[in-house]
């Protein structure tokens, strides 16, 4: 099957609308407030299209420290609808950089909608659009290959976008719909010569892993396959479009995907004033024996990465970032309190067989995928900053967790 291209100019529809409505019902009954009032006004205000209306008020509750993905998304929206009425190249430009600064927010909080994840992915980083080349014969020869790609002329489509991928191999979008033209066509090998240099131009991209994996898979090379759903996962690990390659192949396949399934039964909270609540949870009932204990120390062990009442920065903070000035959740910080529970459960004498979560947790350290566990599984936006990092000199451990745990049904 065809991947269809087309304008994220004009892709917005009701299923986003619906997606913030249906989200706030739920919050209104849980913080009768004056934030919950304007935050009902506010998405009817975008449901009514009313978008300038709409978004100075979803601007000032962002500010809300109770502000929620689905805030920055309405926020986005906005920008991204308004983007249209804007003649003014540069406010035009800056109107796209909010929109795309706020889906990449709502991301970060835990909203990834596939179809907005792509339109994030399409700004560039001046607020210009990366479908558009900045060579006039490219972009001369894109435009005649979009009409020729929507009629099905496969064909004439192809030699077009060749051609603009030819006369500017900086595109990576003259690279992608090149390679997804000769897709529509069943040339896999040459659609996949052309997904290697989309790939070539941003690494970090995942849309051309994506399609590379899926010609590859009808291709009847599966394992290759897998290495490149593989590789856009790894590439944008929190849009959830990156995941959806690997899904369709695993099941295609009969493959039941899982991460490894360890319940950390301590609930930690931090109010960033010097307070901090840890809530133990259930540890195997009365058991002594099996290192439950153990976890108690995940708590404590964060609690020491905390602000003190007057703000000031914890030392373990300072040192692990000492170019940041606002504490955050790091992988630093879940990483030092994940060892500290391993350490004390080494040196207890009494343990006689590990409980489930902590045999998990002790097999994935040895492995060298404790990071890579804690990144896929257990991220938050704090966490989240991290990734690209860790990323950098670690892709081979990031895509050997998601071949031995994955891909196993979480290593079961």
């Amino acid at each position: 099957m065809q991947k269809y291209m087309f304008s994220f100019k004009t892709f917005f529809a009701s299923m986003f609308l619906l997606t913030i409505v249906f989200c706030s019902t739920s919050l209104l009954a849980q913080q009768p407030d004056n934030y919950a009032a304007e935050r009902e006004r506010a998405i009817v205000l975008i449901n009514e299209k009313k978008y300038s209306e709409a978004l100075p008020l979803l601007e000032k509750l962002a500010l809300d420290k109770k502000a929620d993905g689905q805030i920055h998304l309405g926020i986005g929206l906005a920008n991204w609808s308004l983007q249209e009425t804007i003649k003014d190249k540069a406010q035009w430009k800056q109107t796209r950089l909010k929109a795309r600064d706020a889906f990449l927010k709502a991301r970060e909080l835990g909203v990834s909608i596939p179809e907005i994840d792509l339109i994030a992915a399409s700004i560039k980083a001046d607020g210009g659009d990366k479908g558009m080349s900045d060579n006039p014969q490219a972009q001369a020869a894109m435009d005649e290959a979009f009409p020729l790609f929507a009629a099905g002329d496969y064909k004439k489509a192809a030699v077009a976008y060749e051609k603009a991928a030819t006369l500017d191999p900086t595109h990576y979008e003259a690279a992608l719909y090149t390679g997804n033209t000769f897709y529509a066509l069943k040339n896999f090998d040459k659609a996949g010569i052309w997904f290697a240099k989309a790939v070539a131009i941003d690494p970090n991209r995942e849309i051309a892993y994506r399609y590379w994996g899926d010609a590859l898979m009808l291709n009847g090379r599966n394992k290759e396959a897998e290495d490149k759903f593989f590789d856009a996962i790894i590439a944008e690990p929190y849009s959830s479009a990156a995941w959806r390659g690997l899904m369709q192949y695993a099941q295609r396949n009969n493959i039941q995907l899982a991460h490894p399934k360890i319940n950390i039964p301590v609930d930690f909270s931090a109010s960033g004033d010097g307070n901090t609540k840890i809530t133990l949870g259930n540890m195997s009932g009365e058991k002594n024996d099996d290192g439950s204990f153990a976890w108690t120390m995940y708590g404590l062990s964060r609690a020491t990465w905390q602000s003190d009442k007057g703000g000031k920065l914890s030392k373990e903070f300072s040192k692990a970032y000492p170019n940041e000035k606002n504490y955050r959740h790091s992988l630093t910080e879940e990483m030092d309190a994940l060892h500290t529970v391993l350490t004390v459960l080494k040196e207890s004498k009494d343990v006689k067989k590990i409980e489930p979560s902590l045999a998990a947790l002790k097999k994935l350290d040895a492995e060298g995928l404790l990071e890579a566990y804690v990144l896929f599984v257990r991220a938050d936006a704090g966490m989240k900053q991290d990734y690209s990092t860790y990323r950098q000199n670690n892709r081979d451990k990031l895509k050997r967790y998601l071949a031995q745990y994955v891909m196993k049904n979480g290593g079961n």
